[in-house]
Parts: structure tokens; C-alpha cells; sequence
């Protein structure tokens, strides 16, 4: 059993370079490699500007990044309060099970509890069971009831003008 000190901080403009290379990881590790579109400076004009889109924690261990979670802000009406998106959880495969992700997923848990929030919402893959006994053991509750859905861009500009884009070749 490893026995390694870990930190987590918030991630600032001078990660950016790290955080490429976890999201790359990441895309590789679900499998959609090929629709990854962040760049360098994408992250910095939505992450480390005047008023971030999404937040990012880094989880490293002697100054080495080697986990990552992203998340925004939400709100329920149904609590009428804030909580959390997590949107990306990743840690580097060499790193797992040594109480990171659990660390992560806490350190989210007290940030949606300073901002008065009520539950912290996220998708798993239903294909990914070491991932989802993790999650229900960090104690979430899996739904099953509801279905992700997703607008993407050529769906959006359909819905808005009523016919597909053209295609720009």
C-alpha cells in the first residue's frame, strides 16, 4: 500500500499546460480523443479570466500533478439553492486508489457547503463500474430514472433556423 502525501489547491493560469496534458488523459481514458477541442487558450479565456466559466482542483503529490476535477456552478429550484457541477473527475491510473478521488470529492463537498449549496450533481458512464461502486461509496445516489441530454452545436443552429448548417467546404 502507497502511503503518499497528496495536496489538493486550486488551479491557476500558470497549470494550464498541466491541465492540458490530465484533460488529454482524460479524453483518452472515455475514449473521445477525437472530440477533444480545448487549447491553451480556450482554457485560459474561460477558466482564468474576470469571471471564470468553471473551476479546477489539482490533486499533486511533490509539486506533480496527477488528478484533476473540474465543476461549476449550479442551481436547483426544486432546493431554490446553489450547488455543484462536477463535470470532469480524473486521476492518472499509477494514482489510483489511494484516497485522491475521495479527497477530491470532499474537498468539493465543503465547497458547495461555503456557498450555501444544497447537492453536488454529476454523469458517470454506465459502462464504468469501478467508477460508480466509488461514487456509491463516497455515498451517491445513482439515478436511474433520468437520461443525459445534449444539444450540440449543429443540433442548436438546427433548432434555431430550422435547417443543418451548411457545411463551410
Amino acid at each position: 500500500m502507497h502511503n503518499k502525501q497528496f495536496l489538493i489547491r486550486d488551479a491557476n493560469s500558470s497549470d494550464i499546460s498541466t491541465l492540458m496534458e490530465l484533460i488529454r488523459l482524460k479524453a483518452q481514458f472515455d475514449g473521445c480523443l477525437d472530440f477533444l477541442e480545448a487549447t491553451p487558450k480556450k482554457l485560459e479565456d474561460t477558466l482564468f479570466c474576470e469571471n471564470p466559466l468553471a473551476f479546477v482542483l489539482l490533486a499533486e503529490i511533490n509539486r506533480n500533478a496527477i488528478g484533476f476535477a473540474t465543476y461549476h456552478r449550479i442551481y436547483s429550484t426544486f432546493l431554490a439553492q446553489p450547488g455543484i457541477w462536477l463535470d470532469d473527475l480524473y486521476i492518472k491510473a499509477e494514482y489510483r486508489r489511494l484516497g485522491i478521488g475521495e479527497a477530491l470529492i470532499k474537498h468539493l463537498c465543503q465547497i458547495t457547503q461555503k456557498i450555501g449549496g444544497g447537492r453536488i450533481d454529476w454523469i458517470v458512464a454506465v459502462n464504468n463500474t469501478p467508477a460508480i461502486k466509488f461514487y456509491e461509496k463516497m455515498g451517491a445516489k445513482i439515478i436511474k430514472k433520468s437520461r443525459f441530454c445534449r444539444l450540440d452545436r449543429k443540433a442548436m443552429y438546427e433548432a434555431i433556423t430550422g435547417k443543418e448548417p451548411q457545411d463551410p467546404s
